[in-house]
C-alpha cells in the first residue's frame, strides 16, 4: 500500500529502527502515531521530525499492558481520523546468558514485550484496519527467529513466535483488505543491544572486506517501509540475515554451529 496520505502506528518509535521507520513514513508523506514506553525518547523523536509536526502524534504506552494498549486506541483516534497501517517494531533483547542462568522476571519481560506486545497491538487495532479499503500490518521479527543463538534462546523464541503469528495472520487475512508483512532483520547497530552484554561490532566484522556488516537503523527502516509499500510476504534484511535464512533452510545445524563458534570467539 502507498505511504503517502495514510496513517501508520509505529511502535518502538522512541529510538533505533522504530524511530527511523517513523521518520521515513513522514518523509514519504504519511502520518504517524509514534508509540514507545519512554516519553523522553518520544520527545526526542518529535524534535528530530520537527518539519513534519502536523502529521505526527506521540503516545507513551507499555505494550505489555493490555489495558494501556486499549487506551492507546482512543488516544490515537483523537489525533488521527483514520488508521491505515500498523508497523510493530518495538522489542527488547535479553542478556547474553544461557536459559539456566536467566531469571523468570527477565524471561517474562522479553516474552511480554516482544510477543504479547505485538499481539496486543494486532488484536486492538485489527478491527479498525479491516474497515479501511486498504490497510497493512508489518511485524518486525529477527534473524534469531530462524537461527538459534546461544545465550539468546528466549529472545529467539519470542521472535519465532512473532514470525509464526505473522505468517498465520497473513493466511487468515488473505481475502481481506489488510496486507501482512514479516521483516526479519539481522544485526542492526541500535541501542537494543546495550543490555545484551556482547558488543555487536565484535560479533559482526565491520571491516570494509566483510560481507556481513551491521545494518544502520536508517537503512533497516528504508527496507521495512519499502517492504510495507510493496506488500512483501516474508523478507530477511541484511546480508547476514539473508545468508542465515538460506543456511537455516538447508543446513540448520551447521548454521547454528557457525553462530555458536562466532559467539565463543567473541566471548573469549
Amino acid at each position: 500500500m502507498k505511504i503517502k496520505d495514510n496513517c501508520f502506528i509505529v511502535t518502538g518509535a522512541g529510538n533505533g529502527i522504530g524511530r527511523e521507520v517513523a521518520i521515513k513514513v513522514l518523509e514519504k508523506g504519511g502520518r504517524v502515531a509514534a508509540v514507545d514506553i519512554n516519553q523522553q525518547a518520544l520527545e526526542a523523536t518529535k524534535e528530530l521530525a520537527k518539519d513534519y509536526q502536523s502529521n505526527l502524534s506521540i503516545h507513551q504506552c507499555d505494550l505489555a499492558d493490555l489495558n494501556q494498549v486499549e487506551q492507546l486506541k482512543d488516544e490515537v483516534l483523537k489525533h488521527h481520523p483514520t488508521i491505515d497501517g500498523l508497523i510493530n517494531v518495538a522489542g527488547i533483547i535479553q542478556p547474553f546468558i544461557p536459559i539456566i542462568e536467566l531469571d523468570y522476571q527477565k524471561i517474562h519481560q522479553v516474552m511480554n514485550v516482544n510477543f504479547y506486545g505485538t499481539l496486543h497491538m494486532i488484536k486492538t487495532f485489527l478491527p479498525i484496519l479491516l474497515e479501511r479499503p486498504v490497510a497493512h500490518i508489518t511485524n518486525v521479527s529477527s534473524m534469531g527467529a530462524y537461527v538459534p543463538v546461544p545465550g539468546q534462546s528466549i529472545y529467539g523464541a519470542s521472535k519465532a513466535a512473532v514470525e509464526m503469528m505473522t505468517l498465520g495472520l497473513h493466511s487468515e487475512l488473505k481475502d481481506t483488505s489488510v496486507g501482512v508483512t514479516l521483516v526479519l532483520p539481522g544485526g542492526v547497530a541500535t541501542d537494543i543491544v546495550k543490555n545484551s552484554g556482547v558488543r555487536m561490532d565484535a560479533l559482526f566484522d565491520q571491516s570494509s572486506q566483510s560481507k556481513y556488516k551491521l545494518l544502520n537503523p536508517q537503512k533497516a527502516a528504508e527496507l521495512i517501509v519499502d517492504a510495507t509499500e510493496k506488500n512483501k510476504y516474508r523478507i530477511p534484511i541484511g546480508t547476514d540475515a539473508k545468508f542465515m535464512n538460506f543456511m537455516s533452510r538447508f543446513f540448520l545445524k551447521k548454521a547454528a554451529n557457525m553462530i555458536a563458534k562466532k559467539l565463543g570467539d567473541v566471548q573469549k
